[in-house]
């Protein structure tokens, strides 16, 4: 039926006046524009042009043929030159979704020199997914997953931005703070403070304390790292953070930070990106630029 071929030969026609002029115009042989011209005349069973010596009139059909061609053809032009844009790396969205609550504040430090970098992409993050950031990824939600737990697919690639340790968190009074690690016993009166995440995702019970069957006298949630250290700091209770990020806060708060065992547990940041995507300009940037703020 009717197609943008269509529409781009009627409105050539138009413009040309002829059928040779039309032709040359779409790069088409006069046989094959005017067979598919009949074709689609035999499927509408209403003649779209009529001959008058060497030039073509536009019947009625065609006119409002045409008049659907001079509204969808420049919004075809419009978008496919956008989408030849964005492949550039000359403008677009970035959406970047989140399975990091901590890694907001090392995100900041990417964000900032990008944007500067590419004035005309957009950046959005998401933190809230229905199907999780894997299922945001392959549904197209999001454009790159920021996450320390990657699960493979064919379809995605991850990459690994930095490593770092988990590490317990505690006020600098505290009685292990003395210490140099931690072990699974030593917890077991603590007040532990974490992330909105379920606790099987959180690496202080499916690493450390799930594995030597211990637990924590109550399980708090705070959603802010700010209002959590600051709990922390007024000796409400303990959290487990990356080092790095426990660091950045150690200079202005009464804080201190263990090893999870004698070996701590090591972790990496993982950028998951669609396969098909890896060679745009402005994502593969965002992941050179992620790798040196590590």
């Amino acid at each position: 039926m009717l197609g943008r071929f269509h529409l781009e030969v009627l409105a050539a026609i138009k413009q040309q006046g002829t059928l040779t002029q039309a032709a040359e115009s779409l790069n088409l042989s006069q046989s094959a524009l005017s067979h598919s011209i009949k074709k689609l005349e035999g499927q509408l069973k209403v003649p779209v042009w009529q001959k008058e010596g060497r030039n073509l009139r536009l019947t009625a059909a065609g006119e409002r043929i045409l008049i659907l061609a001079n509204r969808v053809l420049p919004q075809f032009q419009h978008t496919e030159l956008l989408l030849s844009q964005i492949a550039r790396g000359e403008m677009g969205s970035l959406r970047i979704g989140m399975e990091c609550h901590p890694c907001y504040q090392w995100l900041l430090k990417v964000i900032e020199p990008f944007l500067q970098k590419w004035p005309e992409v957009d950046i959005d993050v998401k933190q809230e997914f229905q199907f999780g950031g894997l299922g945001a990824l392959h549904s197209y939600e999001i454009d790159i997953l920021v996450t320390p737990d990657p699960l493979f697919t064919p379809k995605v690639a991850y990459l690994p931005v930095f490593d770092y340790e988990h590490r317990l968190v505690v006020p600098a009074s505290h009685h292990l703070a003395k210490q140099d690690f931690v072990i699974p016993e030593q917890l077991s009166d603590e007040v532990l403070f974490s992330y909105p995440v379920e606790p099987q995702r959180l690496d202080i019970f499916s690493q450390f304390l799930n594995p030597a069957k211990c637990t924590v006298k109550k399980h708090k949630i705070i959603e802010t790292t700010e209002i959590m250290l600051q709990m922390v700091a007024a000796g409400r209770g303990i959290c487990a953070l990356p080092g790095w990020l426990v660091d950045e806060f150690a200079s202005t708060l009464p804080i201190k930070s263990l090893r999870f065992g004698k070996q701590g547990i090591k972790k990496q940041i993982f950028l998951g990106m669609r396969k098909d995507e890896e060679q745009i300009n402005y994502l593969s940037d965002f992941i050179a630029q992620a790798r040196t703020s590590g």
